[in-house]
């Protein structure tokens, strides 16, 4: 199979090329840059250099290959109404890359008890609407011959397969104690996201490809922990006991924006039982925890 990854050289969509690779596919992968075409070629991914606004690109591309990935803007929707009309009326596969801050909340810290399924009605945030008219263009497209799936995956984990190999909380979470000397979480820290490993996610896309039905939306988690424990992780990682300390909300807007409220202050809990029983999903990699104190992190931190 040929497949054409958007963020080819990024952290989902480099580890799902990777993993379509070891598999005996052929990858198509987009970069915005020389360099990045440089280092695709390396690892064996044929380059389209171009940016998710080369609109006839993106169709022109999807035209040749057998199914299309899009890793790289959950909110972009240039992406999906370029390459989805040209994917139209030919049982193609589409997977968009979505992610389950799109149900996140404004707890500043504190815990919700409320697990979202793939059918639970919510209105999302003003930041996230955006996201959700993406989602459902892309699922709508399962009435007009494509094999289009949404794939919503909780905070992802590990070390990347690709060439990018960090994630986006963990690590920025654990730079952000490095520079205060100091684990810090926002507010209480009880505010509660679900997570997963990077290889499981990869597993899951490999899986959609093969068996996901036209038009179906999947939730991506293997349990779930609250901020104050990651912050707990990173400090004993640091060598700090597990020490921590409240970062104040308006100190966390000033320097990190939006993202303070929606990602590190929010509760994003999801249930992946749709994705294990349609799909056969079984996550095999250790906990987050585990991986913070014990597992890559540790080993990126020495390395």
């Amino acid at each position: 199979m040929k497949v054409f990854v958007t963020g080819a050289t990024g952290y989902i969509g480099g580890s799902v090329a990777a993993k379509l690779m070891a598999n005996g596919h052929q990858v198509i992968g987009l970069t915005r840059t020389d360099e990045g075409a440089a280092r695709l070629k390396e690892i064996g991914v044929e380059p389209v250099v171009g940016s998710l606004t080369s609109l006839e690109l993106l169709a022109e591309t999807a035209r040749r290959v057998d199914a299309v990935v899009n890793a790289a803007n959950s909110d972009d929707p240039y992406v999906v109404e370029s390459i989805l009309p040209a994917l139209e009326g030919t049982g193609k596969s589409y997977i968009q890359t979505s992610g389950s801050s799109i149900i996140a909340d404004r707890a500043a810290g504190e815990p919700s008890d409320l697990v979202f399924h793939e059918d639970t009605p919510w209105e999302p945030l003003p930041e996230r609407r955006g996201r959700q008219a993406v989602d459902r263009l892309v699922l709508s497209y399962g009435q007009r011959g494509v094999r289009s799936v949404v794939i919503r995956p909780s905070l992802i984990y590990g070390r990347g397969l690709g060439l990018h190999k960090d994630s986006v909380q963990v690590p920025r979470m654990l730079a952000l104690a490095q520079e205060k000397k100091k684990a810090l979480h926002i507010g209480r820290g009880l505010n509660i996201w679900s997570n997963v490993h990077i290889e499981d996610v990869v597993d899951l896309y490999l899986l959609a490809l093969e068996k996901a039905p036209a038009g179906s939306l999947f939730y991506v988690e293997n349990g779930e922990c609250n901020m104050r424990a990651i912050a707990e992780a990173i400090s004993r990682l640091l060598g700090w006991g597990g020490k921590t300390e409240s970062w104040p909300m308006e100190e966390a807007l000033r320097a990190w924006g939006p993202a303070a409220y929606a990602t590190y202050a929010s509760n994003s809990r999801v249930s992946a039982l749709k994705a294990r029983k349609m799909l056969d999903w079984q996550p095999r990699m250790g906990p987050l925890l585990e991986d913070i104190e014990h597992g890559s992190y540790r080993a990126a931190l020495k390395g």
